[in-house]
């Protein structure tokens, strides 16, 4: 079977239901669920807890006792039975278990899905990454496309459905062909451990710091970009737009990135990734104008695109094919869940005193993040001079 196109179609299928979670589900809790600002953003700061614990714990463990076909699709119907958990929910307390079953299965998809693309990559079956992942943020744009009319014609209900019907179509393809390499049970793999091993994989730890910091630094746009441009009296009709932009960019930086920046090395690429994300806050914060905000969803192409890639290179390139999803699964818990459920709570409390610092808060984290990617960019050219030098 062809399984770049495999790869590329679980990604499409997958982010058509983040497309709906990650922007508008805040939102929906606040404007459907009748949260307040702090309470919705408590109930998704422990669901990112959860999240943290599911994909540091529960999904290397059994990436190393189910084939990708069967966690995946297990992954899937426990997102389903979640997601029907929120119709009877109303209260906080219903509402914060139903999102803590959530964040137990959902969010390791993203992770079973990167490792699955990890291991074709290192078995010579999927040739380009970055092209694949590509239909993911196309996939998302198009979820956010599609939802922009539907809340619009009625209203922010639609959300829910949206997610509900997404995920079915993601579980019924779930159900179809498998690249064989993922449909075979894994070898036994020894996980006692495994973690501290992974800190000993030259400068696990350092880039593993800075990829915490620069995804952290979103969870002020994830949690409030919604929200905050209804603040400034953006068109309804064009908040999805608007939010998909960003996703665009994404789109457009993975299409070319192993063709552009294979070249560049792993440091660079960080550093240019905190960069850009430092930019783009600063603009949010100091130009509160919809068009302004527009312009810098752009930078989503380094803030999130380039730090992923990044990491996936690096990934790739260093880290042993049956390390990955123990890797993938520190990744997820630090970088994609601890630290935006710490900085969710940060950027709510800064929020309610003024949007605009919600954003500008951000830079706490990718301000460090510049720096340590120029001192990892160092060592490495050092290393490499170094061993040069011998060699000659």
């Amino acid at each position: 079977m062809n399984t770049q196109s495999w790869m590329g179609r679980q990604f499409f299928s997958f982010f058509m239901t983040w497309g709906v979670f990650l922007p508008y589900w805040t939102g929906w809790l606040i404007h459907i669920k009748e949260m307040t600002v702090s309470q919705a953003s408590l109930i998704m700061s422990l669901g990112l807890a959860v999240r943290g614990l599911s994909t540091l714990f529960a999904f290397p463990y059994l990436s190393g006792k189910l084939s990708s076909k069967t966690l995946l699709n297990g992954m899937g119907i426990g997102t389903l039975i979640a997601i029907l958990c929120y119709i009877p929910a109303n209260s906080f307390t219903s509402l914060l278990v139903a999102t803590l079953f959530l964040h137990f299965f959902y969010p390791a998809l993203m992770p079973a899905l990167d490792s699955a693309a990890g291991i074709l990559v290192q078995s010579k079956q999927l040739r380009d990454y970055g092209k694949s992942r590509s239909w993911g943020s196309i996939g998302f744009v198009v979820s956010g496309m599609i939802l922009t009319f539907f809340t619009g014609a009625f209203g922010d209900d639609a959300i829910f459905w949206a997610l509900l019907l997404g995920m079915i179509v993601f579980l019924c393809l779930g159900f179809m062909n498998t690249p064989d390499v993922l449909s075979e049970k894994p070898k036994s793999v020894q996980t006692k451990g495994a973690i501290k091993k992974l800190f000993s994989i030259q400068h696990f730890g350092l880039v593993l710091v800075i990829v915490i910091l620069l995804q952290a630094a979103h969870a002020s746009y994830y949690n409030y970009g919604y929200i905050y441009l209804q603040e400034i009296q953006a068109p309804k009709y064009l908040i999805g737009l608007i939010i998909n932009i960003a996703v665009i960019a994404e789109i457009l930086f993975f299409f070319i990135a192993d063709r552009t920046f294979r070249k560049f090395s792993i440091g660079s690429l960080l550093a240019l990734a905190a960069l850009g994300s430092t930019a783009r806050w600063i603009l949010v914060f100091a130009f509160p104008h919809v068009i302004m905000f527009t312009i810098a969803q752009t930078l989503h192409a380094f803030s999130f695109a380039m730090a992923h890639y990044a990491f996936m290179k690096y990934l790739i390139k260093y880290v042993p094919h049956e390390q990955v999803p123990i890797t993938q699964g520190v990744y997820s818990a630090l970088a994609l869940s601890w630290s935006t459920a710490l900085f969710t709570i940060f950027g709510g409390y800064l929020y309610e005193m003024e949007p605009r610092y919600a954003f500008i808060g951000m830079v706490v984290c990718t301000v460090p993040a510049l720096a340590l990617a120029v001192i990892y960019r160092k060592l490495v050219h050092e290393k490499e001079n170094s061993a040069g030098s011998l060699a000659g």
